[in-house]
């Protein structure tokens, strides 16, 4: 898949392309399994059309439906993260209207009426950890074994202020909300993943698969276990976020005791300001403190050079 790095403009969406894969769980029929389709050879990254894609799957979801898998075709990841290029392409207005495209279709998952779980196979990072966290659960498994010894652990985590930006489809809210709050403003931060293994120990995620094979069994297992998750987000707001009474007072504690030690950059301070914002005013004012701060910050020169950066080290030749 190719993609042009020349400025381009877009109300969204332009066209509706055909849906993801929605299959019913042969033995609970009611229960779906969405799967996001490789589409950068072997890795699913998060680009304009998938998020198309993943907006005409989930309007397909019955209201019959008992529960909603979104898993991955990749073996290597769950998602990669989202497609730099494409972002570094679009002029400011471009910007915005796709990050809030994404915020309102990210957001589907959270109005559909039945629980929902994210069965997270590999690598899960920035964008494609935000798709992740709007699911009501966190479900990994162990990576495969590689001769007869475990398989190397894989990444869970927002990256974004590590490439000197912030996340923009509500990472700041999100992640304070499923472990400990300090711990997960600070990696934010910092751009700070965590490896599978920290986030099983951090409890990030909410049960784990012993091996890849039966991740989804593990998920449908949660699914009946939790019939009834999503009648506590009937506002349409995501399950596990700080404004939620469940956490916010934990999460406004933790903020106010690490702040002052990650103010050191302009990416710190974004999502201080976004996970600020979620907290004071609530979810959409959070969501558009991301989507400001990430379109300024990827053209301030620290965005400029680390996204540059990151860009040559993808295209140096693998030793």
């Amino acid at each position: 898949m190719s993609i042009s790095t020349k400025p381009v403009s877009w109300r969204y969406p332009l066209f509706m392309t055909s849906p993801l894969p929605l299959a019913p769980r042969a033995a609970h029929p009611t229960i779906f399994t969405l799967t996001l389709e490789p589409n950068q050879g072997p890795m699913v990254v998060l680009d304009h059309a998938l998020i198309q894609r993943i907006e005409a799957t989930l309007s397909l979801v019955p209201v019959s439906a008992t529960g909603v898998i979104l898993a991955s075709g990749s073996p290597r990841v769950f998602v990669a993260g989202a497609d730099l290029k494409q972002i570094e392409s679009l002029d400011v207005a471009a910007l915005e209207a796709y990050l809030a495209y994404g915020q309102r279709v990210f957001g589907m998952l959270c109005h559909l009426r039945c629980p929902t779980v994210a069965a997270i196979n590999g690598a899960a990072l920035g964008g494609g950890l935000e798709l992740a966290m709007h699911c009501d659960a966190l479900i990994a498994c162990k990576p495969p074994m590689k001769d007869g010894a475990p398989g190397r652990p894989y990444p869970i985590g927002l990256p974004e202020a590590g490439l000197s930006i912030c996340p923009g489809w509500g990472g700041t809210n999100l992640l304070p909300a499923r472990m400990d709050p300090a711990d997960a403003i600070a990696r934010t931060a910092e751009g700070r993943p965590l490896t599978l293994e920290e986030a099983i120990t951090a409890k990030l995620l909410d049960s784990v698969a012993d091996s890849p094979e039966s991740l989804i069994e593990t998920c449908t297992t949660w699914l009946l276990a939790n019939r009834n998750a999503h009648g506590q987000r009937a506002d349409g707001q995501p399950l596990r976020w700080i404004g939620r009474p469940t956490c916010k007072n934990a999460v406004t504690a933790a903020l106010l005791a690490v702040q002052s030690t990650l103010q050191g950059t302009d990416a710190a301070r974004a999502c201080l300001a976004a996970t600020r914002a979620g907290l004071e005013s609530g979810w959409q004012a959070a969501l558009k403190v991301e989507r400001t701060e990430l379109n300024r910050l990827r053209h301030t020169p620290a965005g400029k050079a680390a996204i540059r950066a990151f860009f040559e080290k993808a295209a140096a030749p693998k030793k």
